[in-house]
């Protein structure tokens, strides 16, 4: 089959075939490794394991990193679902985002998905869709589609913080995240392309700026939000909302935006919230 280059190009081959885009995603991955559909499915579903078991981690009490930033918060959250203004989904959502980044913090075992900075979200939202009663194979396959959407955002954008900001990092999660929901609440093509526009294009331009360099402080927390963001754009695909911009422009002001930002907001600890009065206390206080 022919690869794709471009989320437009994946879309239009799984409509002209009349297949899930996550069955053209796993057929040019099985072509280009030369591995069975079988066996990367199953290594999917592994991933799948891992990051349900690095949410479920998380929500336990005890949970610290080395630094003392971060630890602790996902079982308060957890705890508040009933009771929160957004609901019980979105509000056990951002606590299942906030406990796989704890984990992360922790030392402990995470996927990076697409990186260890933005590890929680694509698990949170699919962990909720697990809650609600989604199939551990449907979820399974969604993972395809959501690595379709970072393959295409890694070749024309970038999805490192320390070239593109986080919104290449919390931003790339939030449009595989929203594509793989969209998939699994029967979204089409379009859809599921409409979904991942709107949730990487109101993240454009954010920075990253970790507190003394750690992948902790704002990002936990961060993960949280943006999980929730991600259902958000999923629910406003399903919905029939449009992106107005395509999200391969999108994904394109992505990459002008990011070599466009200066160098003290990609991951240098150099600007942003790292070099507020806290932050840099912080800093002095881990590194002495």
């Amino acid at each position: 089959m022919k690869s794709f280059h471009n989320i437009a190009e994946l879309l239009r081959l799984a409509s002209e075939r009349q297949l899930p885009v996550h069955e053209i995603v796993l057929t040019v991955e099985s072509e280009q490794k030369q591995r069975s559909k079988e066996e990367l499915i199953e290594e999917m579903r592994n991933n799948w394991h891992v990051m349900h078991d690095s949410v479920k981690t998380g929500l336990k009490e005890g949970i610290c990193s080395v630094s003392g930033l971060t630890g602790g918060d996902a079982p308060k959250l957890y705890r508040h679902q009933l009771t929160g203004f957004l609901g019980q989904a979105a509000v056990s959502a951002a606590a299942f985002a906030v406990a796989a980044s704890e984990v992360n913090a922790s030392m402990g075992r995470i996927v990076a998905c697409p990186t260890a900075g933005s590890c929680g979200i694509l698990p949170a939202v699919l962990t909720e869709a697990y809650e609600q009663g989604c199939s551990e194979d449907d979820i399974t396959m969604s993972l395809f589609t959501a690595a379709g959407i970072g393959m295409v955002i890694d070749e024309n954008a970038s999805i490192a913080g320390a070239s593109g900001g986080c919104q290449a990092e919390c931003g790339s999660a939030a449009g595989m995240a929203a594509a793989a929901l969209a998939e699994i609440g029967g979204g089409t093509p379009e859809q599921i392309g409409h979904a991942a526009a709107l949730a990487i294009k109101n993240l454009l331009g954010l920075a990253c700026d970790p507190v003394a360099g750690l992948v902790e402080v704002p990002c936990v927390k961060r993960n949280g939000f943006v999980a929730v963001h991600a259902m958000l754009a999923a629910d406003m695909a399903l919905a029939g909302v449009k992106s107005v911009i395509p999200v391969d422009e999108v994904i394109e002001a992505m990459d002008r935006i990011g070599k466009a930002m200066p160098r003290d907001i990609k991951e240098t600890a150099e600007g942003g919230l790292a070099a507020t009065k806290t932050g840099r206390a912080l800093q002095k206080q881990i590194y002495g």
